[in-house]
């Protein structure tokens, strides 16, 4: 790996490392490259050089923002095909979905850069009140500071980009931290973005990255300068980095255990090709992959039936293949922990209907049904190639067993009925519902996030730069 220098890009260097972590590929534990990893002393070298460089960033015009946004877009899609590769080694997800992932990447920093020109406010009437009468105000979006952004490994480039694009965009100065098993691509696209910042004569220290463990995100995130804290992750750790940040903004992209209808007036190919498309993809490590499959009692037979015959068509193997859908997932404590979900499931009388073994390193895609819904199968996030399926006697009880969560991120309805898509949308307590098509559809230029414990505050660069700033209001008494 010669993409990019050695260290960690804090301050306008690359600051050398003592210490470093071998990078694997999942699929077979072979050595991709050793990545720096940072320390406490780095975090806090990142933040006073964050809080240097935050008044330039923040005085940088609208047309020098779109520039930067514009030329880290075009810099990216010169190196797609690497990128795709490199995410494919370090993440092992199959080389279809991180050809996705690179392609939202690029959409990201595009869509980002037209919304540079869409920050803005609006007039206040203040006569409302006798006494404001004669006076004028208005309010505008001022940056609100210094961004620590943590992304997730799954889609580590995608989910970095979420966060660097509108900071940029929004003229903060942004501290990254990807996860410790997948900062590669990372680091090269941090590189990428401080050589457009450097050719607009802005000082890199903009945008740094800082890897390293727990203590390196406490120390960021517990930094009172840090003004925003933007994470990507499991709920249990979202939780604390709300507690160790506040009083100051989080904004919480957290897990979910994906619910997803079959009503009885569905096209079942249709809604087995979504449960196929949606349930493995990422080889299931996706927030919003299909977990929970609420089958109405007239077409479950039939929809079982047909998933099973179809269930072959997601091949398991090499990841680089393009064939591949299922490779093993990120490593093998989380290949244990979701076989043991699996068994434990089992003994408490779930019926495995398909895999629930291993092909290689690989976990089989699995469909288990009649799962107690008091086990981790059902009500946490499996974060695998598995799906559970549950026939229910009516809409109203799959509404209810969907909802009876403590997460909330999407969910998916299949229906002929434009009156049950409808009810869906009003009902269901979650971030977004998907009306047939994958939960794991995203655009990203949406408003995205979730309720309960699946977050606060939305991304998409629209949303994500409301997030990152703040509003600043003038009253005038002319």
């Amino acid at each position: 790996m010669n993409a990019y220098p050695e260290g960690l890009p804090i301050g306008g260097h690359w600051v050398p490392c003592e210490d470093s972590a071998d990078i694997v590929f999942p699929f077979d534990s072979s050595l991709i490259a050793s990545a720096p990893v940072g320390t406490v002393d780095h975090a806090a070298q990142a933040l006073d050089a964050a809080e240097q460089v935050a008044d330039e960033v923040q005085g940088l015009s609208t047309g020098t923002r779109r520039s930067i946004l514009c030329s880290v877009h075009d810099r990216l899609a010169e190196h797609r095909e690497e990128l795709e590769q490199l995410l494919v080694l370090e993440t092992g997800k199959p080389l279809v979905d991180c050809r996705v992932e690179v392609a939202r990447t690029l959409t990201t920093w595009s869509s980002a850069a037209e919304e540079v020109a869409h920050i803005h406010g609006e007039t206040v009437p203040l006569d409302l009140q006798p006494s404001g009468e004669g006076m004028m105000g208005f309010w505008v979006r001022k940056p609100a500071g210094i961004v620590v952004g943590i992304a997730g490994f799954n889609y580590p480039l995608l989910l970095a980009s979420h966060k660097l694009a509108p900071a940029i965009a929004a003229g903060c100065p942004i501290i990254l931290k990807p996860a410790p098993n997948t900062p590669l691509a990372t680091l090269w696209a941090v590189h990428i973005i401080r050589e457009a910042l450097a050719e607009h004569s802005v000082n890199p220290g903009a945008v740094q990255l800082v890897t390293g463990g727990i203590d390196v995100g406490e120390r960021l995130v517990g930094d009172p300068r840090s003004a925003v804290v933007s994470f990507t992750g499991s709920a249990a750790v979202g939780h604390q980095i709300a507690k160790n940040a506040a009083p100051r903004k989080t904004v919480l992209e957290l897990g979910s255990n994906t619910g997803f209808i079959v009503a009885a007036d569905a096209s079942i190919p249709q809604a087995v090709d979504a449960v196929l498309r949606g349930g493995f993809y990422a080889n299931g490590q996706a927030c919003i992959s299909i977990q929970r499959v609420l089958l109405d009692k007239e077409i479950a037979q039939e929809f079982q039936a047909q998933l099973l015959e179809r269930l072959g068509e997601v091949a398991v193997g090499d990841p680089r293949s393009a064939q591949t859908r299922v490779a093993p997932v990120i490593n093998e404590a989380s290949t244990q922990r979701i076989l043991g979900w699996i068994n434990d499931a089992a003994a408490h009388g779930a019926q495995v209907l398909a895999g629930g073994e291993l092909e290689g390193r690989a976990l089989k895609p699995t469909v288990v049904r009649d799962v107690p819904r008091d086990l981790q199968l059902w009500n946490e996030e499996i974060f695998g190639p598995v799906i559970c399926l549950e026939t229910v006697p009516d809409l109203d009880t799959a509404f209810e067993i969907l909802n009876d969560s403590r997460y909330g991120l999407q969910a998916a309805i299949y229906s002929s009925s434009l009156k049950t898509a409808f009810r869906a949308i009003d009902t269901l307590k979650v971030g977004g519902v998907v009306v047939n098509e994958i939960p794991g559809f995203r655009s990203d230029i949406m408003p995205y996030g979730g309720v309960k414990d699946s977050g606060i505050g939305r991304e998409g660069p629209r949303f994500a730069i409301e997030e990152f700033t703040v509003t600043r209001m003038a009253l005038i008494r002319p």
